[in-house]
């Protein structure tokens, strides 16, 4: 079992920055891929950035350029650095882990949830 905690967050102007965490807690095996998703209102939750234990990333293109993912494995952390806020970055953001082994990046192969933060952008 693996328990995700993020911290970070909140509301900030277009342009603007800010940095997620999130530390996770368990097998470390299942946890070879970290990453983070949103979820805007009324929208299906989608994958912004994700990494495995070896440095691969997957980057939506929506966000490419702008955040930064990264991981510390010896502590089992995952942050996300988001610069150039824009207002459709709008959305709850989750943590999420898996093993590895899987085809698709898509929300149903991913074993591990937190309990989401918002992060706001205003215009």
């Amino acid at each position: 079992q693996v328990h995700l905690v993020e911290s970070g967050g909140g509301l900030v102007q277009a342009g603007g920055s800010l940095r997620l965490s999130c530390a996770a807690s368990g097998r470390s095996t299942s946890t070879d891929w970290m990453g983070w998703f949103r979820q805007a209102p009324g929208k299906q939750r989608e994958l912004v950035v994700a990494m495995d234990s070896g440095g691969i990333t997957n980057y939506a293109d929506s966000v490419k350029g702008r955040f930064t993912i990264s991981r510390d494995y010896a502590k089992n952390t995952v942050n996300l650095r988001m610069n150039s806020l824009k207002p459709e970055d709008t959305a709850v953001y989750y943590c999420a882990a898996r093993s590895t082994g899987y085809t698709t990046f898509s929300p149903s192969s991913w074993s591990y949830w937190g309990q989401g933060t918002q992060v706001t952008v205003s215009s």
